[in-house]
């Protein structure tokens, strides 16, 4: 009955004029930010949020118009994948595999209305799961304390260097740039200025909104700079699109089983949308077996990973919201939102402000339905997008970046800032080093640091104080697995199959 009476305060919320509009804005802005190749969900987040504060949007507005882009930018990768075969984010890049072949057999229309489906299936069954999950989880969140805290923290990093990257190491190297950037400013303990070289402008440490700004928007600029204004083109043409039900039938086991791994991988602290979609396309196809087809333009390789990365989109929102941990890169950018609108996550957020939770919940299950009615009868009209030259785009991230920075803060320092963290976002990814570990690093380092030192100060210096309860080991445990065993199943599927007559 709790749950029903939060829904319904959240559907009064969803359901004012304002933030219905909102939300529609979103999903339609997020689905064309998804169909175009390399912007992605984190980037088109990150682009729009300086809008928000432009806007003057309030903090429920404003989390339900970036999570609407969110959730568009999730469906909308799958439209380049299929007809360019180039993905529109990381997790659309298992989509490529079948959707892509089933777009040259004369079925992208097909392809992309069950994608759109699956995509449906997975995002709307994780928001179910947000409902039921989150509350439980506030709950236990009251159990944490400084050294839980610091070894969940630990778990972010970990599974998100083990998960998210090829790479461990650079993975650690960009957590560890991002935990540097964290210290500079004054110490909340002894009051002294650190890293900062006598620059006032340091004081107040590094505002994480203009640093994911740089890192993610800006960067990309810098990429479109280097492309020297290529213009995307279609690479499959677009007829007659009509509504599969035979293979949407045939796949609905498949869409149910994905959107469960897909939330299960997206609730884990740093692993997001990619691990959900990798592992909701490679369990599908063992379950379906080595003579299923997957790889050669099969409906089941198409429903599988869409419905796998949606799930974990809306899976990733259960920590941000519930313990203040991101769970994929754009909830990163979507909690250094809240903290600029002075709203702390956590599991106090439910009690404190539930109109912010409740509101943004119900919103998400409206913004499905739109999302679904938009990618089905209007998917020609996004399929337009990939033909937008990048002399066009180009200047409109551009300006869009530099005056939301320049509205929020009304400092040039700022805008300068943003440049800087775009060419180092540019140079790391230009050494495949991840860009999301930095963010985190920034995002959560000065939380990090507190629970390290609280607990120290609680246990008088002892270290093993970080170990003393069974909450506290299971975290630590779960890191260490969380980055070592992906060294392994790499190595396993990196094997050669055996050839059988």
């Amino acid at each position: 009955m709790e749950i029903l009476s939060n829904l319904a305060l959240g559907f009064s919320v969803a359901f004012s004029p304002t933030t219905l509009m909102l939300a529609i804005i979103g999903c339609f802005l997020g689905t064309i930010i998804g169909a175009l190749p390399g912007l992605g969900p984190s980037n088109g987040v990150a682009i729009l949020i300086p809008i928000t504060f432009t806007l003057g949007l309030d903090a429920t507005s404003a989390l339900v118009l970036m999570t609407s882009v969110y959730y568009g930018a999730m469906y909308g990768g799958r439209i380049s994948s299929i007809l360019l075969n180039i993905p529109g984010d990381e997790p659309a890049l298992m989509t490529t595999l079948d959707g892509y072949p089933m777009a040259k057999a004369g079925k992208a229309g097909d392809a992309l209305v069950l994608s759109g489906v699956a995509s449906f299936a997975g995002a709307f069954l994780a928001t179910i799961g947000l409902i039921l999950l989150a509350p439980m989880l506030a709950r236990v969140a009251y159990l944490f304390g400084p050294a839980e805290y610091f070894a969940l923290y630990l778990l972010a990093f970990c599974t998100l260097g083990g998960m998210a990257s090829n790479n461990q190491a650079k993975s650690a190297i960009a957590a560890c740039i991002g935990l540097g950037i964290a210290m500079i400013g004054v110490d909340n303990s002894s009051g002294m200025p650190r890293l900062t070289y006598g620059n006032l402008h340091l004081i107040d440490g590094i505002d994480f909104l203009v640093a994911s700004v740089g890192l993610f928007a800006i960067a990309e600029v810098f990429f479109f700079i280097e492309s020297q204004g290529k213009e995307t083109s279609i690479g499959v043409k677009l007829e007659k699109v009509t509504i599969p039900w035979k293979d949407i039938i045939a796949t609905k086991w498949t869409m149910l089983r994905c959107s469960v791994i897909g939330f299960v991988a997206g609730v884990l602290p740093g692993a997001g949308a990619s691990l959900g979609s990798f592992m909701a396309y490679m369990m599908e196809k063992s379950f379906a077996g080595e003579k299923s087809g997957f790889g050669t333009g099969v409906p089941k390789g198409v429903a599988a990973p869409e419905a796998g990365n949606n799930a974990a989109a809306g899976g990733a929102l259960v920590p941000m919201l519930t313990l203040g941990v991101p769970g994929s890169g754009t909830t990163a950018v979507l909690l250094a939102l809240l903290m600029t609108l002075n709203i702390t996550p956590g599991p106090t957020l439910f009690t404190d402000r539930p109109e912010v939770v409740w509101g943004l919940i119900a919103s998400l299950l409206i913004a499905n339905f739109v999302l679904l009615l938009m990618n089905v009868p209007m998917v020609k009209i996004f399929v337009r997008v990939l033909q937008v030259p990048a002399w066009v785009l180009l200047p409109g991230v551009t300006m869009i970046s530099f005056v939301g920075i320049y509205s929020l803060s009304g400092s040039y320092f700022d805008l300068l800032l943003m440049v800087a963290f775009g060419a180092l976002g540019y140079f790391l990814r230009k050494l495949d080093v991840p860009t999301v570990p930095v963010i985190m690093g920034i995002l959560l380092g000065g939380h990090m640091e507190d629970a390290l030192r609280r607990a120290m100060v609680l246990s008088d210096g002892d270290a093993m104080y970080l170990f003393s309860t069974p909450i506290a080991i299971g975290l630590w445990v779960a890191a260490i697995l969380g980055f070592i065993a992906p060294m392994f199943l790499r190595g396993i599927l990196k094997k050669p199959q055996a050839v059988t007559d």
